[in-house]
């Protein structure tokens, strides 16, 4: 990883769906220039495109530096790595080609850097499924593009905030196909990915880890379903003979509406909706997606495009800028855990930082 810019994690951006709200979201945070004093941001666009979203925020002045060389950035500044040379026609809250070509290759050069260890994290800005396929592209998001970018075995699309962390078995799965997803193995795997998360990269000594049911009331015994007994059951049984303290299955109606979640470092739950509903119903603060798993850091905002409000200043930035202030977080706990370090700003949780920025704090406590 890179290590030479005053031990400051270096940080990249991609710049999602140029016709959506990501460039807008860029410009909003990284035009506070007291990030600069927790990472070294670099920009994987296009100077022109970043212009064409400064007309829509003119009151926020983001300062940028070109450069074609990550292993020569300027820790003082915001750096933008240029994707692309060429003028495109932008067109904010339109759906088409240009949107999703121009994404995927913002997040292939940004991945490839993350791989190569040119920059210590990666915060993406929000795709489109729909304009990002072809034969080159053929994923359904960003953690299955990341996930074979590094050969990883298993990963986990794992929603955090600062009450909660949720885990997928699967993610993005029709409704009919769950089941036939849910299997013994790969909920052990998804256990042990998120286990290792709360040990390194949340520092979390022995985490507790709480499991869901498939089915309404976790199967009623067999009686709702037997993938409770025949799958779920046998797999906790297994993982905690991994070392691994985790509980269930939970019947997930209950255990959200009931608090039960506040007892536990981290939830696994079957499918998306189990998961996301909840979540973004009862997180407190602003919730990020992060890739479990990975060698590398990677985190994103919880939400989409928002094409029906682009290019129109209203974009809210928090929870992107709460991505970065946990990318930050899991970079340093990862270097604690690993003995590897000597940030002095490692005692600064994400959420100090954020309360001092919105505030206007300007000098942060150690």
């Amino acid at each position: 990883m890179n290590s030479s810019l005053d031990n400051k994690p270096v940080i990249g951006f991609t710049c999602g769906d140029v016709n959506g709200i990501g460039i807008e979201l860029l410009i909003k945070t990284l035009g506070d220039n007291r990030i600069l004093d927790l990472c070294a941001p670099v920009l994987f666009a296009s100077n022109k495109a970043i212009n064409f979203y400064r007309k829509s925020v003119p009151d926020i002045n983001i300062t940028y530096a070109a450069t074609k060389e990550l292993n020569r950035l300027n820790p003082k500044q915001v750096n933008l790595f240029s994707c692309w040379e060429e003028e495109i026609n932008i067109n904010p809250g339109i759906l088409n080609d240009i949107g999703g070509k121009y994404a995927v290759k913002s997040l292939t050069m940004a991945g490839k850097a993350l791989k190569d260890g040119l920059i210590d994290g990666l915060v993406t800005a929000p795709i489109h499924k729909n304009n990002t396929q072809s034969n080159e592209f053929n994923f359904t998001g960003h953690t299955p593009y990341l996930k074979n970018l590094y050969g990883a075995a298993d990963v986990v699309m794992f929603m955090i905030a600062d009450n909660m962390r949720i885990g997928l078995v699967t993610e993005h799965v029709p409704v009919q196909d769950v089941a036939k997803h849910i299997t013994r193995e790969g909920i052990i795997s998804k256990l042990q990915i998120i286990n290792n998360s709360l040990k390194r990269d949340f520092n979390i000594t022995k985490p507790r880890i709480a499991v869901l049911g498939l089915n309404p009331h976790a199967g009623d015994e067999g009686l709702i379903g037997k993938e409770e007994e025949e799958i779920i059951k046998p797999a906790i049984k297994e993982a905690k003979q991994r070392d691994i303290f985790c509980f269930g299955p939970y019947p997930a109606d209950a255990f959200f509406a009931r608090g039960h979640y506040q007892k536990f470092d981290a939830v696994l739950a079957m499918y998306h909706d189990q998961g996301l509903i909840p979540f973004k119903s009862l997180a407190i603060g602003e919730g990020v997606n992060y890739t479990a798993g990975l060698p590398g850091v990677r985190t994103s905002p919880d939400h989409g495009v928002a094409f029906d409000i682009a290019g129109q200043g209203k974009a809210d930035e928090s929870s992107f800028r709460e991505a970065i202030f946990k990318c930050i977080d899991i970079i340093n706990g990862r270097r604690e855990y690993d003995g590897q370090y000597s940030n002095p700003l490692k005692k600064i949780s994400s959420r100090m930082i954020a309360n001092a920025v919105d505030q206007k704090i300007t000098d942060i406590p150690e």
